[in-house]
Parts: structure tokens; sequence; C-alpha cells
């Protein structure tokens, strides 16, 4: 799997109202560039919520409609509960780490 085909997105801090539109322009940058997947990583996050669960939604349906896919890892507890509550854990594709997703990945290539 190439590095044009894994296009990953680090996110950090609070995602909410005031930071989810600088997530949706990231987004939509990388979706530009047609990726086969793109990989969204939490470790950083400390906080999301509805608006940022509304960002990656939009994302996810872009990319899906393009014929890619966007998946997540290192979620931590906190942004797990939104997910689950939302019940978006069934949506979206979540890997504990970004070794974790190239490995299973590429065991799958």
């Amino acid at each position: 799997m190439s590095q044009t085909e894994v296009q990953v997105i680090k996110l950090s801090g609070i995602i909410n109202s005031d930071t989810s539109h600088e997530l949706r322009q990231r987004l939509a940058e990388l979706i530009e560039k047609s990726p086969r997947i793109v990989l969204v990583d939490f470790k950083d996050v400390t906080f999301m919520d509805s608006s940022g669960l509304g960002a990656l939604v939009l994302a996810f349906k872009t990319l899906r409609a393009a014929n890619s896919k966007l998946v997540l890892c290192s979620i931590n507890e906190q942004v797990r509960i939104l997910f689950e509550l939302t019940s978006m854990d069934k949506v979206f594709e979540i890997f504990s780490s970004q070794d974790d997703f190239y490995q299973t990945v590429l065991s799958k290539a």
C-alpha cells in the first residue's frame, strides 16, 4: 500500500463547534487528493462533541461516494463513548493504533 493511497490526518486537543470547521477544511483538502483511505488518528484528542462527529460523517459520505474509505484509530474513552451512544462505532472502522491499521490493511493486500 503506497503512501498516496493512505492519507493520515492527526488531530489534537478538543474538537467542538469552534474547531470542527478546521477539521472539515483539512478533510476536504485531503479528499481532493483522491486517496483510497483516509486514516484519522485521534491519539492526541482529549474531547470531541457532536459537531466533530458531524464533520467526520460528512467526510465519510463524501469519501464513500468517491469509492474511498475513512477509518479511525487511537480513540480515547470519551470519543469511544460518543461513537457508541450514536451507534457510529458500527459505521466507522476503528483501529486501536496506526500500527494496528497498517498491519490489518497490509495483511489483506
